[in-house]
C-alpha cells in the first residue's frame, strides 16, 4: 500500500499544543449574529451556510482542512478522527486508521462503524434515510465503505479519483453516530468536536457549550459560543460596532458596511478575502417559453457584470465561469478560468449595448418586443445577500423585454422550492463547498445533480466531469475544466455573474481566527479561538 498523503509534524504539533497562539486563555463565551434562521441542526441534511456554520464545532471530520491555512488545497488536509490515510496501487482504495479513545457527546465510543453508518447513509443505503441529501452526488464514485475492526475504514472506489480526499475534509463532511436517528440529528445532535450542542431557538438562538472531554487535550479555549438570529445588516453592524457581538457572521458584511466598521470601530480586525460565493440566474429549463434555449442565451446576454461588481461590491467581485476564480498571491479559487479566457466567452466582453442588441434581436424572432413583453417571478432566498441581486437581475431583463416580479422565499423552504423545481426564474447564489471540481461539478451540473436546479443535462459534458476527475496532474485537469466552463457557457446552463465578496470583522479581543479564501464552509471548527478578556 502507497501513501499519498504523510502527516506532516506541523500537524501533529497542532494536535498535540491545540494551536500556535502562545499565549491562549480558557472561558468566556463567544458571540456572533447569524444572519438567517437554520432549517435544522443536521450539516448532512443541509446546503446552506447558515445551517453548517453554527453546528460546525459540534463535530469532527475524518479529515480537515488546516483550519489556519487560508487557502484550501489538498496539501493542506490534516487528520482529525484519522490519524493517517493511505491510497493503494490503484488508486481505488483510501484506507484510514482512526483515533482510539474517542468519545461521542452522550459518551459512547466511536468506532469505525459510525463512519460506515455515516456514509451508508449519504449514499442511501441505510435502513433510515435522510430527509433530503444534497452532497448525494459528491459520492457516486464511491462503492461501499468497510470496516476493519473499530479502527479502520477503508473507501472503495469504483475508479480513481485523486480529489477524493478534499470532499472528506469538507466542513461539510462531518462524520455521524449510528446510534442517533437523522430525526433526533435535525434538533439535537451529537458529535465528537470541541463544543456540544445545547440548543436552537428558531429565528432566535443557537448555544453550544465547551466539550470538557474533547479528543484534543487542553481544547476548546472557549466555554461556548451563542449565535443570535438578526436579518437586518445595518441592525447587526450598529450592534457590532457598539460591542455587543464579536465577530461578525464571515462573509456577510457587505464592502460599504465594513468602512463603516473601520471608521467607527478602528480597533476591530477586518478582511476581505477572495469571494467564495458565486451569483448566478438559474432558469428552469422544463418548463415554457424557459425550455427555448435561444430565450435563455438572451436573458444571459443582457447580464451586465460589471454593474453588479460595482453596485454590490464597490468593484471588488469577481466575474467567472463556473469556478472560483484566481486572484494571485494564494488568494481566491485554485480552479477557475483565467480572465484572459474568460473574456471571450459569449457576453463577457465589456461591450454590454452590443450583447443587448444581439438579446433583443433574439426576443423579437421569438414574437417579444415593446408591446408584447414576457412576464415572470423571479424567485430569491429573502435576504439581503439574495434580494439585491436579483432586484439588479429584474432591472437587466427590462432591457430585453422581460418584467420581472420579485418573489422572495423564506429560507426553510428555498432549498425545497428548487429542489422540486416549483419556480421558472431564480436568482441564486451558489457557496463555494470545497474548491475542487469534484464538489461543484457533480453536484451543479451533471445531469441529474441534486444542485442542478436548472436540470441542465449534456452527456459530453458529463464525459468531461469524469475524465477530469480522474486525472491526476492538476494542469491537464485545468484545461479539461476550463474547457467544461466554456461548454456550460455556451449551453447557457446557469449564466454566473460573478463571485461576490463579503468581510468578516472580529473585536480586539478575539484571537486566532483564519478566514478562509476558497471556501466560506470549512474554516469554524473553533476549537483553538480564544479571548483575550
Amino acid at each position: 500500500m502507497t501513501t499519498m498523503w504523510r502527516i506532516l509534524a506541523a500537524a501533529a504539533a497542532i494536535v498535540s499544543l491545540g494551536g500556535s497562539a502562545a499565549a491562549q486563555k480558557h472561558g468566556g463565551v463567544l458571540r456572533e449574529y447569524q444572519i438567517d434562521s437554520p432549517a435544522s441542526m443536521s450539516i448532512h441534511e443541509e446546503a446552506t451556510v447558515i445551517s453548517e456554520r453554527a453546528v460546525m464545532p459540534v463535530f469532527s471530520n475524518l479529515v480537515l482542512f488546516d483550519q489556519h491555512i487560508p487557502q484550501n488545497t489538498l496539501d493542506t488536509i490534516r487528520p482529525e478522527l484519522a490519524t493517517d490515510w493511505a491510497w493503494d496501487e490503484d488508486g481505488t482504495k483510501l484506507v484510514f486508521h482512526l483515533r482510539k479513545d474517542v468519545k461521542w457527546h452522550d459518551g459512547k465510543p466511536f468506532t469505525a462503524a459510525d463512519v460506515k453508518c455515516t456514509w451508508d447513509l449519504l449514499q442511501g443505503n441505510a435502513a433510515e434515510k435522510l430527509r433530503v441529501n444534497p452532497r448525494k452526488a459528491w459520492y457516486n464514485n464511491l462503492v461501499e465503505v468497510k470496516t476493519n475492526g473499530d479502527d479502520e475504514a477503508v473507501f472503495v472506489l469504483k475508479r480513481p479519483q485523486p480529489a477524493f480526499l478534499a470532499l472528506l475534509a469538507s466542513g461539510m463532511s462531518p462524520v455521524y453516530p449510528c446510534h442517533v436517528s437523522p430525526a433526533q440529528m435535525r434538533q439535537h445532535p451529537i458529535g465528537t468536536g470541541p463544543f456540544k450542542f445545547v440548543e436552537f431557538k428558531p429565528n432566535e438562538s443557537i448555544k453550544l457549550v465547551r466539550n470538557p472531554d474533547y479528543w484534543k487535550p487542553g481544547l476548546p479555549y472557549l466555554d461556548g459560543i451563542e449565535y443570535k438570529v438578526v436579518r437586518n445588516r445595518s441592525t447587526v453592524v450598529l450592534a457590532f460596532i457598539a460591542g455587543e457581538y464579536d465577530l461578525t457572521f464571515a462573509g456577510s458584511v457587505s464592502v460599504p458596511l465594513m468602512h463603516d466598521i473601520q471608521s467607527q470601530r478602528p480597533q476591530a480586525t477586518c478582511v476581505l478575502p477572495a469571494g467564495s460565493v458565486s451569483t448566478n440566474l438559474v432558469v428552469n429549463l422544463s418548463k415554457p417559453p424557459f425550455d427555448n434555449a435561444d430565450l435563455r442565451r438572451a436573458m444571459a446576454l443582457t447580464i451586465d457584470r460589471k454593474s453588479f461588481i460595482d453596485i454590490l461590491t464597490q468593484g471588488t467581485g469577481q466575474p467567472a465561469a463556473a469556478m472560483e476564480p484566481p486572484e494571485g498571491d494564494g488568494k481566491g479559487g485554485i480552479w477557475g478560468m483565467p480572465r484572459d479566457m474568460l473574456d471571450k466567452l459569449p457576453g463577457y466582453d465589456a461591450d454590454v449595448a452590443k450583447n443587448r442588441d444581439a438579446a433583443r434581436d433574439i426576443m423579437k424572432k421569438l414574437g417579444y418586443g415593446p408591446d408584447k413583453r414576457l412576464k415572470v417571478a423571479v424567485v430569491t432566498r429573502d435576504i439581503p445577500p439574495y434580494r439585491d441581486p436579483a432586484v439588479l437581475f429584474i432591472d437587466q431583463l427590462r432591457e430585453i423585454y422581460i418584467d420581472g416580479e420579485l418573489q422572495p422565499i423564506d429560507t426553510t423552504q428555498w432549498y425545497p422550492t428548487m429542489m422540486r423545481k416549483d419556480y421558472m426564474v431564480a436568482a441564486n447564489l451558489t457557496g463555494t463547498y470545497v474548491d475542487d471540481p469534484d464538489a461543484l461539478l457533480y453536484e451543479s451540473y451533471a445531469c441529474g445533480g441534486v444542485g442542478n436546479y436548472s436540470g441542465y443535462c449534456s452527456k459530453e459534458v458529463d464525459d468531461l466531469i469524469d475524465q477530469q476527475s480522474m486525472e491526476s496532474d492538476q494542469q491537464k485537469r485545468k484545461r479539461l475544466v476550463w474547457e467544461i466552463e466554456r461548454r456550460l457557457t455556451e449551453d447557457v446552463a446557469k449564466p454566473l455573474v460573478y463571485f461576490n465578496k463579503g468581510a468578516t470583522c472580529w473585536q480586539p479581543n478575539v484571537k486566532n481566527i483564519t478566514v478562509m479564501e476558497n471556501s466560506i464552509y470549512n474554516g469554524w471548527r473553533m476549537e483553538d479561538i480564544w479571548l483575550d478578556n
